[in-house]
């Protein structure tokens, strides 16, 4: 098949061998998240869905941690984040016994902040913005002789975020159809590699919100697109495309659909309300995307039953929670 020659060894940052690598290397260090479904949902969206609660996983760096040698590992590691990596990174860090240099926005939620220092993490700050994020970690990366790792542009991260297919397609073999949140593109370009490896016919969608909708454009004008600015609820998913997630964005991921943030409000409230499970905005999109109309009116999509949605992060800041709650009423 088509898609089976596309995920040749070397054509990618990343592959189903060393995926399954990441997979015997961490699978001591991380949580096998559960799957849930829900019978009301299944009629809301008029599909099986089965979502792959990743909220709840705590280990979410640590092949790209473990996979250095010692010599590397002792001087430590620094990266940028908003947060949910972040916090990741300064976990797997800890786990190893190893310093943590975190570069995080001002503006990044309080409650992910916490997670950082909860975990050892050194913070340091930076300006919203993309490039001020990028430049301060490039500083305390010649500062600090500390090992980069980049929160998505990295094999290693989309080796490790691969592993969620292989426990995905174990737990739902039936699942033909994956909604996958989408911002700097480590988490949907791992689980891609790794589910078309395992089953070439299933599709992938990315949920990306419509004001950051970089990934979108990129995908409609073929080329990385970066935006000026983004403004949206989902803080996760403000990142653009890397040159190594950008190819498999572009060849394995038929669809990014794109949400408005009250449509994201709603499928929170929803993950809260029904599935009892706490969630940020970032990790619910793939609930709104497939309630969406643009999901649910496309014809080309009718056969996409079994649909797992990867539910991705869950920090919540709380005074945020109850206010983007009482907008979204």
């Amino acid at each position: 098949m088509e898609e089976e020659s596309q995920i040749t060894k070397g054509k990618y940052a990343a592959d189903i061998s060393s995926i399954k690598e990441a997979h015997a290397r961490i699978k001591s260090l991380v949580h096998k998240t559960p799957l849930l479904s829900s019978s009301s949902l299944n009629a809301m969206s008029g599909r099986k869905l089965y979502f792959k609660c990743e909220c709840l996983q705590k280990g979410g760096a640590c092949n790209a941690v473990f996979s250095l040698n010692d010599e590397d590992a002792s001087k430590g590691v620094v990266t940028h984040s908003s947060g949910n990596h972040a916090a990741a990174l300064a976990l797997a860090a800890k786990l190893r016994g190893i310093p943590s240099y975190i570069v995080i926005p001002k503006n990044a939620p309080t409650c992910k902040i916490e997670n950082v220092k909860r975990y050892g993490g050194q913070v340091v700050w930076s300006e919203a913005s993309v490039q001020s994020r990028e430049e301060i970690a490039n500083k305390v990366w010649q500062e600090s002789g500390a090992i980069f790792i980049h929160p998505y542009n990295d094999g290693r991260i989309l080796s490790g975020q691969g592993t969620i297919s292989l426990e995905i397609l174990e737990q739902a073999p039936q699942i033909d159809t994956l909604v996958v949140p989408i911002s700097g593109g480590g988490l949907i370009s791992g689980i891609a590699l790794a589910a078309k490896s395992i089953n070439p016919a299933i599709r992938i969608f990315a949920a990306e919100p419509k004001g950051a909708d970089d990934a979108a454009q990129s995908k409609a004008a073929g080329r990385i697109i970066r935006l000026p600015e983004t403004n949206t609820i989902a803080d996760g998913l403000r990142a653009f495309l890397g040159d190594f997630t950008w190819p498999v964005v572009r060849d394995l991921v038929e669809e990014i659909i794109t949400v408005e943030d009250s449509e994201i409000i709603k499928a929170m409230k929803l993950c809260f309300e029904i599935l009892k499970v706490v969630v940020e905005p970032s990790g619910a999109i793939g609930l709104a995307a497939v309630l969406s109309d643009t999901f649910q009116k496309n014809p080309a999509w009718k056969d996409c039953n079994h649909i797992g949605i990867v539910v991705s992060g869950g920090n919540v800041d709380l005074a945020m929670l109850w206010d983007s709650l009482n907008k979204g009423k």
